[in-house]
């Protein structure tokens, strides 16, 4: 069975003083346990990583790891202002967000970009996690499914039979950020709908690979939400913030 995983994005919001107190409310918040069969991790930008990894270890957060918002398409040389996986794995990183629908609206990333930094990932031996989704304006035209297939296929004909070892975030785009939100059963078709694509290239890889959620999850849709049997957690951008929000949401 599938884990249930739950990411919380951060984006470019946080501070010292609102990251110590964010930990020290989650960990109070795990110190009665977790649901068994999750995972659970936390993503602030860059310059926190650092304060973010010395914090959950002193509050000995072993339900909660740390992920990185972005990271480099190259391994290390003349790249000025970009972020190795290797940087990311020295800093405790266990999970990579690749290919977010910002990233790929505000700086034209491309499909074969994700998959480029998906593989450095990877070759760091972290998971990443790597976002699909399409606009209002594909949706409406009833392209949707179509253009997440497209980006679901390019992906594994670079990754392959690595895709077992990644995570896929479905964030439908006209939802993050807009307060709207898919209904649970439009958000389980799409997420079937991919499952079904990786399926096309191995069965196996597609019955393995997790699944997330990532348009607007909150603590009162979490529950209908990770009920949908191809809907294996969620990545959660606004209402991770809120750290009773994101207990809650982690406790659905």
């Amino acid at each position: 069975m599938r884990p249930l995983i739950v990411i919380g994005n951060w984006k470019m919001n946080g501070n010292l003083a609102s990251n110590q107190d964010w930990v020290k409310t989650v960990a109070r918040g795990m110190e009665s346990g977790m649901p068994a069969g999750r995972k659970f991790a936390v993503c602030p930008s860059f310059p926190y990583l650092s304060q973010c990894s010395t914090l959950i270890k002193e509050y000995s957060l072993a339900f909660l790891r740390l992920g990185a918002q972005d990271v480099s398409a190259h391994g290390a040389g003349a790249y000025t202002g970009e972020v190795g996986a290797s940087m990311l794995k020295e800093m405790g990183c266990k999970y990579v967000i690749v290919g977010h629908s910002e990233r790929r609206q505000m700086h034209q990333e491309a499909d074969e970009s994700v998959a480029a930094k998906a593989l450095q990932v990877l070759d760091s031996g972290m998971t990443p996690v790597i976002c699909v989704g399409e606009t209002a304006d594909e949706r409406n035209s009833g392209r949707a499914e179509e253009i997440v297939c497209s980006q679901v296929a390019k992906q594994v004909s670079v990754l392959q039979d690595r895709l077992a070892d990644c995570l896929i975030a479905y964030e439908p785009v006209w939802a993050i950020g807009t307060g709207k939100v898919a209904s649970a059963q439009v958000a389980q078709d799409m997420h079937r709908a991919i499952r079904l694509q990786l399926a096309e290239f191995d069965e196996d890889v597609a019955s393995h690979v997790g699944i997330l959620y990532g348009g607007s999850v909150k603590p009162d849709n979490a529950v209908e939400l990770f009920a949908m049997p191809d809907i294996d957690g969620g990545l959660v951008g606004g209402a991770s913030l809120n750290p009773q929000d994101f207990l809650a949401i982690c406790q659905a």
